[in-house]
């Protein structure tokens, strides 16, 4: 059985819509063999992240930037699964106010730097998620998910 770790930083009910979207999509009963694992971004470890065989990751944009949490994240496991993890997929969400721009480079940036291989567009929301922004969480969940479903 493959594991998708879902890191995230969910400090609001607009992010928390969004997650819950994501894990619906990444569980939905068409997809088998992927177990998910869900971390919030101040406790997951690089022994999680060495588990897993692909990522899903989740952030407001704050002042600019991803939240403090999910860069402490990166920080904590950039050097222990550097090697160890190039090559593996990912996918990304990120809610903001009104501009998402720097976090979603910084997160490009560091994935980047990791290795890792982008399976899914990245969805951004500014204000409040609508219907369509939810159903593009949905559809990131599943699709990264279904990427590592054993054939």
């Amino acid at each position: 059985m493959t594991t998708l770790l879902i890191v995230h930083h969910t400090p609001s009910p607009n992010c928390q819509a969004m997650l819950e979207a994501v894990i619906s999509g990444a569980t939905t009963p068409e997809i088998e063999g992927v177990r998910v694992e869900r971390r919030a971004a101040l406790s997951a470890t690089a022994s999680d992240v060495l588990a897993a065989d692909g990522y899903l990751l989740g952030t407001p944009a704050n002042l600019g930037y991803m939240s403090g949490a999910l860069k402490h994240f990166f920080d904590q496991v950039y050097y222990p699964c550097l090697d160890e993890t190039r090559g593996r997929p990912f996918g990304y969400y990120v809610h903001g106010g009104n501009d998402v721009t720097g976090a979603v480079r910084g997160i490009e940036s560091i994935t980047t730097g990791l290795g890792w291989r982008r399976a899914a567009e990245a969805v951004t929301v500014t204000g409040e998620p609508d219907r369509a922004g939810i159903e593009r969480c949905w559809e990131l969940g599943a699709t990264v998910a279904a990427g590592l479903m054993e054939p």
